[in-house]
């Protein structure tokens, strides 16, 4: 019995074309080949490149370069001083602070948001997106004017000894503010598009609705979870108006990094600037690869399960 021999797949006159045999592997070098010389390939591969080092990696490379202008001394001196010390104390810490409360109220929002319908749902939806648009002075004027002991919510939180505005619970609730969307919209979709089947599965196996919660529905959305609080920290780091106006600006209790920097630019102190934005710009790398790191570790622990 002969043994049948697969032809090339391409047809001539309703016939199988005469090129011999077809092999998987020659047909997979012949599919990489035609992916490779795609027209225009290495002109946008040569764009991309040209483009992200001009506007990310020229700029931070000349960051390090003027920061290494002070020398190892110095460098060290201006790092570590102490109003420097406390100002990024303050960022780094109310910005991890901010994206892990609205890890927790912008999962609530998100579920709502996917799970619910109800009237005016569409404006609700509408007005997550307003810190994108809104400028961030506007932000923070708004926030003072609420949070200040005469605003409509301080004068309600003075009697309590609660003090928002000019203290670090401001930056802190200014930080929430402008990092809210990112969460909310990294898991919106996740939610969304999550299988109502598979909780009821679990329900019909005897699990509570927390069970169903902590052993179902986290796991599916853990890695999107750290994403939005990964994109939500690095919003809050760098913010600057939204902050300047409810924080007060007291040097050592509610001043932030970014301020100290614009300060040392006001004072023609370039080196000195771009210093505390060295540390800053690695401290997010570290936190950022930390946080990248147990997202990868999330997702193939989801993937192990399923397998």
């Amino acid at each position: 019995m002969a043994e049948a021999v697969q032809t090339w797949p391409t047809r001539v006159g309703g016939a199988a074309s005469p090129r011999g045999p077809w092999t998987p592997a020659e047909g997979a070098t012949r599919s990489e080949r035609q992916f490779r010389v795609l027209p225009g390939f290495g002109l946008t591969l040569g764009y991309t490149l040209f483009y992200v080092s001009l506007i990310v990696l020229l700029p931070l490379s000349t960051a390090f370069v003027r920061s290494a202008e002070l020398g190892p001394m110095q460098f060290w001196h201006v790092v570590t001083a102490p109003r420097v010390l406390a100002s990024l104390r303050l960022s780094f810490g109310a910005s991890l602070l901010a994206a892990l409360i609205n890890a927790v109220f912008g999962f609530i929002i998100a579920w709502a948001l996917a799970r619910s319908r109800f009237p005016g749902r569409r404006i609700f939806d509408a007005m997550i997106d307003l810190p994108f648009a809104l400028p961030t002075a506007v932000a923070g004027i708004a926030l003072t004017a609420l949070y200040a002991p005469n605003g409509w919510i301080g004068e309600l939180l003075a009697p309590l000894g609660i003090h928002v505005a000019f203290t670090p619970l401001g930056v802190v609730v200014a930080l929430a503010f402008v990092s809210l969307p990112f969460i909310v919209r990294t898991l919106q979709p996740v939610l969304g598009d999550l299988d109502l089947e598979v909780e009821l599965a679990a329900q019909s196996l005897g699990a509570s609705r927390l069970q169903t919660l902590l052993w179902v529905v986290l796991p599916t959305i853990w890695p999107a979870l750290l994403t939005g609080v990964a994109l939500g920290f690095s919003r809050a780091v760098g913010e600057y108006g939204s902050v300047i106006f409810i924080a007060g600006n007291i040097p050592k209790v509610s001043e932030i990094a970014p301020l100290m920097i614009m300060t040392k630019l006001e004072q023609y102190q370039y080196g000195q600037a771009t210093a505390i934005a060295v540390v800053m710009l690695l401290a997010s790398f570290g936190l950022m690869f930390g946080i990248n790191g147990l997202q990868l570790w999330a997702q193939a622990r989801t993937r192990g399960r399923r397998g």
